[in-house]
């Protein structure tokens, strides 16, 4: 069993304390059994002050290290941040709005075989109230098959994620994330190519963590168009490691582009429209995504003429 580990959590205007404190339970227990950790919370410029109120409460618990800082650095730098911050052998980087799936979620880590970059997962419990009126959890949950392991096996490189990974700390020293990645989306994608060009191995295991708390359908929607913008600028790093890339750049008629941007011009307001309100469907979804990069694409030639 591994016996040194740092649990790292980048928190953006949320109240992780359920979280935290359930970590720090399990570590209690595993103190017991020889394994020397601590668990590091960083906000990454938060200014709701509820859920700084809330989680600054954590910071005198015994085994807990909590860091404000002021201004937001982004998904990519704040995690290379708390690497630094670490000192044990293992990091274990968790997103803040995710849920436990049990009490034994740090030892099924510690006692699995990898060796240098372990993933995983994370899970989509059934919520009818939520299916086909929440834009997230309706698109997480129709995503779900590839969440199982091994549907990530097949494909370990681009299925990773920095939902719930673990990593040997000297490997993220030497592979650490793209910090040209200020805005939300695919800073995971490319340091999971970045591992494979480096020929580290990543295991997947059946450890996932949960999603039960979901943004608004305007929320979620605004974070789509982020990272598509950000999966523009940075097409030629993902290249090959994106499903909606490899479709738009597989297009080779000029006409059928064309149509697209004609179609996403036209109808693209309305699609937007009817995924914010209580019946968004993942076809929709899937057009709007794929007229909105197409288009970008077409603004990009523009402001080059």
């Amino acid at each position: 069993m591994k016996t040194e580990l740092s649990i790292l959590i980048p928190v953006y205007n949320y109240d992780c304390t359920a979280l935290a404190t359930g970590l720090l339970s399990e570590l209690e227990q595993l103190r017991t059994a020889g394994v020397q950790s601590e668990l590091i919370i960083a906000e990454d410029g938060s200014a709701d002050e509820a859920c700084l109120r809330a989680n600054s409460r954590l910071a005198p618990m015994p085994g807990l290290r909590y860091i404000r800082r002021e201004h937001n650095v982004g998904r990519a730098a704040i995690r290379n941040f708390l690497a630094r911050q670490s000192q044990y052998r293992w990091l274990l980087f968790l997103d803040c709005d995710m849920q436990l799936p049990g009490d034994r979620f740090l030892r099924t880590y510690l006692e699995s075989e990898g060796e240098e970059v372990v993933d995983g997962g994370f899970a989509v419990r059934a919520n009818k109230p939520l299916m086909g009126r929440n834009l997230r959890y309706t698109y997480e949950w129709s995503e779900q098959r590839r969440h199982a392991v091994a549907q990530r096996q097949a494909n370990p490189y681009r299925s990773f994620r920095t939902t719930n990974f673990m990593v040997r700390r000297d490997i993220m020293m030497s592979h650490p994330f793209d910090e040209r990645f200020l805005h939300y989306g695919y800073e995971d994608v490319l340091f999971g190519k970045g591992l494979r060009q480096g020929g580290i191995t990543i295991s997947h295991i059946d450890n996932p963590m949960v999603l039960t708390d979901v943004e608004a359908n305007d929320v979620f929607m605004a974070k789509t168009e982020e990272a598509l913008r950000t999966l523009h600028e940075f097409r030629n790093d993902l290249r090959g490691y994106s499903r909606l890339l490899t479709f738009a750049e597989g297009i080779h008629l000029r006409g059928v582009t064309w149509c697209i941007k004609l179609w996403h011009r036209l109808f693209g307001t309305l699609e937007r429209r009817m995924l914010l309100g209580n019946h968004p469907g993942m076809r929709l979804f899937k057009l709007y995504k794929i007229g909105y990069y197409i288009s970008l694409t077409n603004n990009d030639k523009r402001q080059h003429l």
